[in-house]
């Protein structure tokens, strides 16, 4: 069961699914760390199982999805769901991360592009393809996090990778494009960012980014953290 507010017996250790609204600069590991020590004083335990169902980078917002013990069996299920982000894409320029982690490193013209363009460079994303994933991003590449690489200045090759995009919309007003994804498990929003650009003959990075979908979850039922906190600290256990 998902923790609501309406839920005056919270069972950590059984337990519970929790959505979470992840702020902006903050790691899942962040938030995975914030709730542990938050129900552990409660608890008062040195320690319980808690894990998330899926990634969010440090510059995105959105839906994280948090179980703590037994429920944390359920992650990989979890994680398989589909899911749905919104945000922005800035047309003609590139950065080395693929979003605003780094500086901007390449401009491109613009003006060449109009409606009709970006309505066929979006078609091509729909369905299966090809992807490769950022070198900025927490695979791990012989052992080593691919970022930990690019930030050492390394070259890392990334592998490309069969992921499905079903929904893809976009509101046409340059040079922020602004988007809605639904997308199979594994998809870099970053990645198609970068591709984007390339197939406008630009270039593009993502600019802004907030999960709202995983499954069948939404962020409209999700907590703020310092809700959550709140309601842990005074809950009834």
């Amino acid at each position: 069961m998902v923790l609501t507010k309406d839920n005056k017996n919270p069972d950590f250790k059984a337990g519970e699914i929790i959505l979470i609204d992840k702020p902006l600069t903050w790691t899942s590991f962040n938030v995975v760390a914030k709730i542990r020590y938050t129900i552990s004083r409660k608890l008062g335990i040195k320690k319980i199982k808690v894990g998330h169902a899926g990634t969010l980078d440090p510059l995105a917002t959105g839906l994280l999805i948090i179980c703590t013990g037994k429920a944390t069996k359920k992650i990989e299920s979890l994680q398989a769901g589909e899911k749905e982000y919104t945000g922005t894409f800035h047309i003609g320029a590139t950065t080395p991360s693929y979003d605003l982690e780094t500086e901007v490193n390449q401009k491109f013209p613009i003006e060449h592009i109009n409606k009709d363009l970006l309505e066929k460079a979006r078609q091509t994303f729909l369905g299966e393809i090809d992807q490769k994933p950022p070198i900025f991003s927490a695979l791990k590449i012989d052992g080593k996090r691919a970022y930990k690489s690019a930030r050492e200045g390394k070259t890392v090759e990334m592998k490309t990778r069969k992921v499905t995009i079903s929904e893809y919309d976009l509101d046409y007003n340059l040079p922020e494009l602004g988007f809605r994804v639904c997308c199979s498990k594994g998809t870099y929003i970053r990645s198609l960012a970068n591709d984007m650009g390339k197939t406008l003959d630009s270039g593009a990075y993502m600019s802004s980014l907030r999960r709202t979908k995983n499954g069948d979850f939404d962020i409209k039922d999700a907590w703020q953290i310092d809700e959550l906190v709140a309601y842990i600290q005074n809950a009834e256990i």
